[in-house]
């Protein structure tokens, strides 16, 4: 079994790529819907969330008002750094038990499509680390067309990140998403089939 460790900047395509490798075949361990499901109703999240927030990042029903929480954290360092606190070991203890899984159901390529791969220590759970990348204006021109953010807005949420190049530099693959889909998909398919070949 070959584990790959998929991260890339805020809209840089890493959704994309992780999509067309699991129409590959590929089992996809996506992170943000473990933290999503840690932070929903009943999560194993939100008692600690509670503690180093309070009341004021929920609702009056006990559920956690995602944009307050959101919006604490994007525009805070220190603030964020106590969140990741709270949900990194988590989310790292539920990437270990997903690929134990996939491993039991004889999976061949797994992709842990992880966006904080690097600050969270999962590339040590990667056998290759492959990061998707884009020109800063095409991360701020994807995150106004999908999430309507303006241009701060959308400039805030990448500086909240580790710097693109950092995670380029970490990166065994490093894949430019800015250009024609079939381009990307045939660059896709050969790391896919590379990885095939070698995990037989």
């Amino acid at each position: 079994m070959k584990i790959i460790g998929l991260t890339g900047g805020i809209a840089c395509g890493k959704t994309t790529v992780a999509k067309m490798f699991k129409e590959l075949g590929a089992s996809v361990i996506d992170a943000d819907a473990i933290s999503h499901e840690l932070t929903a109703p009943g999560g194993a999240a939100l008692p600690g969330i509670r503690e180093a927030f309070g009341r004021l990042v929920f609702f009056p029903d006990g559920t956690l008002n995602r944009e307050v929480l959101a919006a604490l954290v994007f525009s805070n360092e220190a603030e964020r750094e106590t969140l990741n606190k709270v949900t990194h070991p988590l989310i790292l203890d539920r990437l270990k038990e997903d690929i134990e899984t996939c491993r039991k159901m004889g999976a061949v390529i797994v992709v842990l499509d992880v966006p904080l791969l690097f600050e969270v220590g999962a590339e040590k759970l990667a056998d290759i680390t492959v990061c998707t990348t884009s020109p800063e204006e095409v991360q701020i021109e994807r995150m106004r067309t999908r999430s309507g953010l303006g241009r701060e807005q959308a400039l805030g949420r990448i500086k909240s990140q580790m710097p693109l190049c950092e995670k380029e530099a970490l990166s065994d693959v490093v894949l430019d998403t800015n250009k024609p889909i079939d381009e990307l998909q045939q660059e896709v398919l050969k790391l896919y089939n590379a990885w095939k070949a070698d995990a037989i």
